[in-house]
C-alpha cells in the first residue's frame, strides 16, 4: 500500500514527538502542531491506517502510539530533516581531533570518548587495521630473571610485554639480542618471522636459551593484532539514564555485550556506505535488537577503513547523530591524511540493512 504525504508527515511529527519524550503520542498532541492544519479526528484515522500498515504500534488499548521499526526505517531513508552541527560543536569536534595522540589507540580512545560525550549514548569505535611491521625494538632489564620488550610499530602504536625467565640472564645478553632483533627483525611482516631467521638470530648472539623464540613470539602476536584492529567502547553507563533502559535486567545484558570489545569487529560493512543505520531486529545480535546502532566510517588508507559509532534506543535523534558521527569520521579522515569520502551529510543517503531473509529472497 503507498503511504501518502499526508501520513508521511503525521507520521514525522509522531517520532519527533516520541524521540523527545519517550512518551506514546496520541493525535490530540500531533493536532496541535501547528503546519499540520489537520483535526484531531482525520489524524486519529491516519493514525489508524498507519498502525495496519506497520508504520506504528499501540503499546496499550487506551495509549497513543510509538514507532515500529519499520516506521524508523522510513523516517532515516526519508522524512527526517539532514542536521547541521553548530559552530560549537564543530568547534569542539576540531579542537579534539586535532589534539596531537603519540600513539593510533590512544585517539581512538578520545575519538569514542568525544562521540559519546556529544550524542550521549555509548560509543564505539574500531581502529581499521593496517598492515604494520615494527621499527623499533627496546629490551629493558629489570633483573636476572625479568626484561621488558617493547615494540614501536609503524603506525606509531607501542606494544610491551613483561617478560619472566625461568633463569637468570645477563644485563650483556640483553643488549645483545635487542641490537640483533633491530638489525633482523625490523620492517618486515610476521609472516616473515621464520623458524630460518629465528634459528640464524640465535646463532649471531649466543643464545641457547630460547630467548629469541620469546621475543619472537612477542613480535608475532603484537603485529597478528595490529592487523585485526582494535574495538573500543565508552559511555556505556548512559544507557542508565534512558527510559527504555530502566529494566535493569535489560540494561544489564546490553552492557554487558559492549563490554565485550570483540563483538564490535564483527559489525557489517557493505563497502557502500559512509553512514549506516542498523534499526532494532537489524541488528543480527539478540542484545542490540532493542535498539540501533548508527555507524560512521573514515578513511584510513590503503583501502582500510575504520569506525566510529554509537548505541542507543530505537528512539534516538537519527538525524543529530548522524551529522556528528558524520563530521567526526571526515575529520578522522584528514587527520590521517586521507582525503574524505564523498559524504556532504545533506546529500546523505542511508540504504537498509538486508536481513538473511531478504537475501534468500534475492536472485
Amino acid at each position: 500500500m503507498e503511504i501518502s504525504d499526508r501520513k508521511k508527515k503525521i507520521l514525522t511529527a509522531i517520532i519527533d514527538a516520541y524521540i523527545a519524550s519517550a512518551e506514546p503520542v496520541g493525535s490530540k498532541a500531533i493536532a496541535e502542531i501547528g503546519d499540520l492544519d489537520l483535526s484531531s479526528a482525520t489524524i486519529r484515522n491516519e493514525m489508524a491506517e498507519l498502525t495496519v500498515m506497520g508504520f506504528l504500534e499501540q503499546p496499550h488499548t487506551s495509549a497513543g502510539r510509538v514507532p515500529s521499526p519499520k516506521g524508523y526505517r522510513l523516517y532515516v531513508n526519508e522524512l527526517m530533516d539532514r542536521q547541521r552541527l553548530s559552530l560549537e560543536e564543530t568547534d569542539t569536534i576540531n579542537s579534539s581531533l586535532n589534539h596531537k595522540m603519540q600513539q593510533f589507540d590512544k585517539l581512538m580512545s578520545d575519538v569514542g570518548k568525544l562521540a559519546s560525550s556529544i550524542t550521549q549514548y555509548p560509543s564505539v569505535s574500531l581502529a581499521a587495521p593496517r598492515a604494520s611491521t615494527i621499527s623499533r625494538f627496546d629490551l629493558i632489564y629489570v633483573d636476572a630473571n625479568t626484561f621488558i620488550a617493547v615494540a614501536m610499530l609503524s603506525n606509531n602504536s607501542v606494544h610491551n610485554k613483561l617478560i619472566h625467565l625461568p633463569f637468570s640472564v645477563e644485563m650483556g645478553m640483553v643488549q645483545r639480542l635487542s641490537s640483533v632483533f633491530n638489525t633482523n627483525f625490523v620492517g618486515i611482516s610476521d609472516d616473515s618471522i621464520t623458524p630460518a631467521l629465528i634459528a640464524s638470530a640465535e646463532r649471531a648472539c649466543g643464545d641457547t636459551m630460547g630467548l629469541v623464540s620469546v621475543i619472537a613470539a612477542f613480535a608475532i602476536d603484537t603485529l597478528g593484532k595490529a592487523k585485526e584492529g582494535e574495538a573500543f567502547v565508552t559511555g556505556a553507563s548512559h544507557l542508565l539514564r534512558l527510559p527504555e533502559f530502566r529494566d535493569p535486567d535489560k540494561a544489564h545484558d546490553l552492557m554487558n555485550y559492549l563490554a565485550d570489545s570483540e563483538h564490535l569487529l564483527g559489525l557489517p560493512d557493505n563497502g557502500l556506505d559512509d553512514i549506516q543505520v542498523l534499526i532494532g531486529p537489524e541488528n543480527i545480535a539478540k542484545e542490540l535488537q532493542d535498539s540501533s546502532v548508527v555507524i560512521a566510517r573514515y578513511n584510513a588508507g590503503d583501502n582500510m577503513r575504520g569506525i566510529i559509532g554509537v548505541v542507543g534506543p530505537t528512539r534516538m535523534d537519527y538525524s543529530a547523530v548522524a551529522a556528528k558521527l558524520s563530521y567526526i569520521a571526515a575529520g578522522l579522515s584528514r587527520l590521517m591524511g586521507m582525503p574524505e569520502a564523498p559524504r556532504g551529510f545533506e546529500k546523505l543517503q542511508i540504504k537498509e540493512m538486508k536481513t538473511d531473509e531478504h537475501k534468500e529472497d534475492t536472485p
